[in-house]
């Protein structure tokens, strides 16, 4: 059946200024690292991606590397973006990232000039698009000059193959210097992409944090993995299911499901409960409240495996507010877990 977007897609969801730039993301962005590759069924991904559309989700967030295998959640999402989003290419906001292992040899890792720009080609290719509007260094290399891989996301900029220059996983120090380098270059940093959640809050650390950096440089942030890698759902109040992430080991080790951790999660679901959310609505919530000093996150980036779930997370748009002692006795419990899979060794 012809997809035809529902008519009051943008009436609900909260759209956010990133930095200083004229662009802006919806609270809540879907990723497609988990569940869009070979192994998840066409339709469910179908239904995932109309009903986050309809939701007023404008922003779908790849990298090559997404499958599994490598590269097929690009070449999926583009079956879908032919079938279903090709008359809404103006209204979508779509990104890709290049850093980590994609090809054998030398050049399909890291951030060599030569690896992000073959694999822009190749990620355009896959997804039949002529640009992206976001293109990300997905990590730092720490043997390419900073230079290189900066100029590497000037040069796509500039070609027309992406609108906006992103960086993803940098520190604070990292990411002061890439904004330096790409404003000397003429292409603003748009965006950082780190890891944040309430079990991970390392970018709330260190003077300047990365969010004062990023209120410095005019740049916005959308947080990857709000929901810990599903820790800050339900699914493991009562201990580890079967099938499970942290069972199945992907990307959630099961020595981090810690009896400490555990009780931090209960705690946390508790104070949800409370507030008459889930505990995966109020963890998308609290990513999105309002810092004070330094940039506020401008969206939260989930995945979902299901309509159900899409439409779960995204329910968190409607109580985005804290009250102080809500805040403080949430802190209680969301303290550093050492979970951060990103965290550069």
């Amino acid at each position: 059946m012809t997809y035809s977007a529902a008519e009051n897609r943008y009436d609900s969801m909260p759209y956010r200024r990133v930095g200083r730039s004229g662009l802006r993301l919806p609270a809540i962005s879907l990723g497609l690292w988990h569940n869009f590759g070979d192994d998840k069924p066409f339709e469910t991904q179908r239904a995932i991606l109309r009903r986050a559309f309809d939701l007023g989700v404008t922003h779908f967030d790849l990298a090559n590397n997404y499958g599994p295998p490598y590269g097929s959640a690009e070449t999926n999402f583009g079956r879908h973006f032919k079938d279903d989003f090709k008359p809404y290419r103006d209204q979508l906001i779509i990104s890709s990232k290049a850093g980590y292992d994609m090809w054998p040899g030398p050049y399909g890792n890291w951030g060599s000039r030569k690896y992000l720009l073959a694999s822009l080609d190749q990620s355009l290719e896959r997804m039949g698009l002529d640009y992206v509007d976001i293109f990300y260094s997905h990590r730092p290399d720490p043997q390419t000059p900073l230079e290189e891989t900066m100029g590497a996301l000037d040069s796509a900029v500039r070609s027309g193959k992406a609108l906006y220059a992103g960086i993803s996983s940098y520190t604070p120090e990292q990411t002061l210097e890439a904004a330096r380098i790409l404003k000397e270059l003429g292409t603003p940093l748009l965006i950082h992409q780190p890891s944040y959640s309430m079990l991970n809050r390392w970018t709330e650390n260190g003077s300047p944090n990365l969010y004062e950096v990023l209120d410095q440089v005019g740049a916005g942030s959308i947080a990857f993995s709000p929901l810990a890698q599903g820790m800050l759902t339900d699914r493991y109040l009562n201990g580890v299911p079967a099938d499970s992430r942290a069972a199945q080991h992907k990307s959630l080790d099961q020595g981090m499901i810690s009896d400490e951790n555990l009780g931090r999660i209960r705690g946390l679901n508790a104070i949800a409960e409370g507030r008459g959310q889930t505990l995966a609505q109020m963890a998308i919530a609290w990513i999105l409240r309002e810092q004070g000093k330094g940039s506020a996150v401008t969206s939260a980036l989930v995945g979902a495996s299901s309509v159900r779930q899409l439409e779960d997370s995204l329910a968190a748009i409607n109580n985005l507010e804290f009250a102080d002692d809500e805040l403080r006795a949430i802190d209680e419990f969301a303290v550093e877990s050492d979970i951060n899979l990103w965290k550069q060794k």
